[in-house]
This record gives structure tokens, C-alpha cells and sequence, in this order.
């Protein structure tokens, strides 16, 4: 069953990240000169985790950008462990890192760790989720918005009445906005009852469990907003497995997410797509300009978009 789209506000078009792809790609251009007649630039970049397609298809993206200029890149996985993550940077430190671009696991666990960075002269560029400490500049998704966006949607695809649960993620800035997005978006539907918050911890079998149990405690729930694609997959397991029909929204825009948006009479019906190598793209481009003079922004925005059936097809990150 095809779902209409709800209307994004001008703030969500997709133009606008493009427009950001472009500066980032001006950016880089705009010192090319300067890179090529100097010592390789060394690039660091440490992420949250490397499990997830979200942060593969970033750090491919930046391996791509980094090459075409000839630039050398670290890249590191914390595996969600805040003193890893500090000591991955303070390892890359000691490699002369020229830029870190920094994908934080625990915003304010990791700000010690920026704090060296600058010292040691590195410029510090977060991505994804923002960092407290002397960061540069910050490139992520409206997240706020993508909560917003999807669970309007949901709302309006169970007819604005009944109930609704949420499959909440880890604590990050990142997942309590689009917590706080959702929340936002249903409360514009007063016959919407939000009935259960539940912690699915962004992995399919937990996030399984979770659901089902969530299904059994609320036997006339009839939509859930996923935090993200990876806890979506379980959820939708566990949709399938009760037999009701449940409609399930989602952050990401991951592929095995849009596939499963795509098969007939699929539960999953939408998936906010973030763009994960136009995020890490632009904060190379923004890191480089920062590197040789220029004044750059302290946030840059990327905008979400909804994929629902009618325009999953074709669509990847």
C-alpha cells in the first residue's frame, strides 16, 4: 500500500545539502594549488563504529575525496568506548595529523581528546554528531528534522488516530533529536497517544526483542518510529511476526531499509535518508579551507529526505 508523502518545509529540501555538496567541492578545489605543492595532507578521522553501512559508506566516501587530492588517511573504530576513542586520537596526534575529523561517541567524553588536537595544531572538524570542546566546525543532518518528517508521516498513515510507539537508540545527540523531532511531529495529532518509549540500543535482535515486547504490552498499537534503519530491521521482524498491521517509520535511508520499503505490502513504509558522504565530504572540504586561512562556518546543516514506496526505487546514499 502506497502512502502519500507528507510535505517537507522549505528548511528539508534536499537542495540545500546540495548546495553544500557544491561548497564542499569548491572548497577543495579552491586549495588543490596549495596541496599539491606542499607535504601530503594527513588525515585522521576516528568514528563511533565501523558495523554500521551508515558509517562504511562515510568512510569509503572519505577515502575516495581524501585520494583524489593525495592525501593520506587514518581512519579508527571505537566501538562506542569513549576511552578508545580518546586514545585513537591521541595516537593519531603523534602521527602528525594535519586534520581530525572527529564521529563522537560520547560528545563530551571526547572533548579532552579536541582539546589535544588543537593544541597539537590540528584542525578539528565533527561529523554525524557534534562534539563539545574547541571543534573547528560541525557537519550532521537536521536530525530534529528527520524525526519530525517521519513521524508526521506515520501519524497521517494510520489516519491520525490510535496508538504509536517509539524504538529509541543509545543517547546521543544525534538519536535524542530525533526523539524530540518525533515527539514534535505527534504531537500535531491530538487523537495520536504515544503509548511506550523503549530502548532497542540500534541493533536488529535487541531491537526485536524489544518490539515484540512492546506488541504484546500494547495490543492496539498501530505505528512505531525507529530510530534508526539498523533497530528498524528488528522491529520489522518482529511486526511481521505478530501479524498485525503495525506501520513502521525509520531514520537512515539504508539499503536493506529501502529494499524492504519496496516489497508488496511491506509494514516499513518510509525511512528519513540521511547522506552520509555528502556529511563527510563537506567536512574534508570545510576542513581544508579551515587548514589554509579561511573563515569557515561553525555548523553546517545537512538536510533529510523522505523515501516512502513512491520514490524508494533508485535511491541509495
Amino acid at each position: 500500500m502506497t502512502h502519500a508523502s507528507p510535505t517537507a518545509s522549505p528548511a528539508s529540501s534536499p537542495r540545500r545539502g546540495a548546495r553544500f555538496a557544491a561548497l564542499a567541492t569548491l572548497a577543495v578545489a579552491a586549495v588543490l594549488p596549495a596541496v599539491a605543492h606542499a607535504a601530503p595532507l594527513r588525515i585522521g578521522m576516528t568514528f563511533q563504529e565501523l558495523n554500521n553501512p551508515y558509517f562504511v559508506t562515510m568512510q569509503k566516501a572519505l577515502n575516495d575525496a581524501a585520494a583524489s587530492i593525495g592525501a593520506q588517511v587514518v581512519v579508527t573504530d571505537a566501538h562506542h568506548d569513549v576511552s578508545k576513542q580518546v586514545s585513537d586520537v591521541e595516537d593519531m596526534l603523534q602521527k602528525k595529523i594535519d586534520i581530525l575529523l572527529v564521529n563522537p561517541t560520547d560528545s563530551t567524553g571526547i572533548q579532552s581528546a579536541i582539546t589535544q588536537a588543537k593544541k597539537a595544531g590540528a584542525v578539528v572538524v565533527a561529523v554525524d554528531a557534534n562534539a563539545n570542546g574547541p571543534v573547528d566546525s560541525f557537519v550532521g543532518s537536521k536530525n530534529y528534522d528527520a524525526g519530525v518528517m517521519s513521524c508526521e508521516y506515520l501519524a497521517k498513515a494510520i489516519g491520525g488516530s490510535g496508538e504509536v510507539a517509539i524504538l529509541d537508540g543509545i543517547p546521543v545527540v544525534p538519536i535524542l533529536e530525533r526523539v524530540r523531532g518525533c515527539k514534535a511531529g505527534l504531537a500535531k495529532f491530538p487523537n495520536v497517544k504515544l503509548v511506550d518509549t523503549q530502548n532497542g540500543k540500534q541493533e536488529r535482535a535487541t531491537a526485536l526483542s524489544v518490539t515484540e515486547n512492546m506488541i504484546s504490552a500494547h495490543p492496539n498499537l498501530k505505528g512505531i518510529f525507529s530510530v534508526n534503519d539498523g533497530g528498524s530491521m528488528g522491529a520489522l521482524a518482529a511486526i511481521e511476526g505478530s501479524g498485525k498491521d503495525i506501520k513502521l517509520t525509520s531514520v537512515d535511508g539504508a539499503p536493506e531499509a529501502i529494499a524492504a520499503i519496496q516489497k508488496p505490502n511491506s509494514k516499513f513504509i518510509e525511512t528519513t535518508a540521511q547522506f552520509p558522504a555528502d556529511q563527510v565530504r563537506i567536512a574534508l572540504g570545510i576542513a581544508i579551507a579551515r587548514k589554509w586561512g579561511a573563515t569557515v562556518p561553525k555548523a553546517i546543516p545537512v538536510d533529510v529526505k523522505v523515501v516512502d514506496r513512491g520514490n524508494a526505487k533508485g535511491f541509495s546514499w
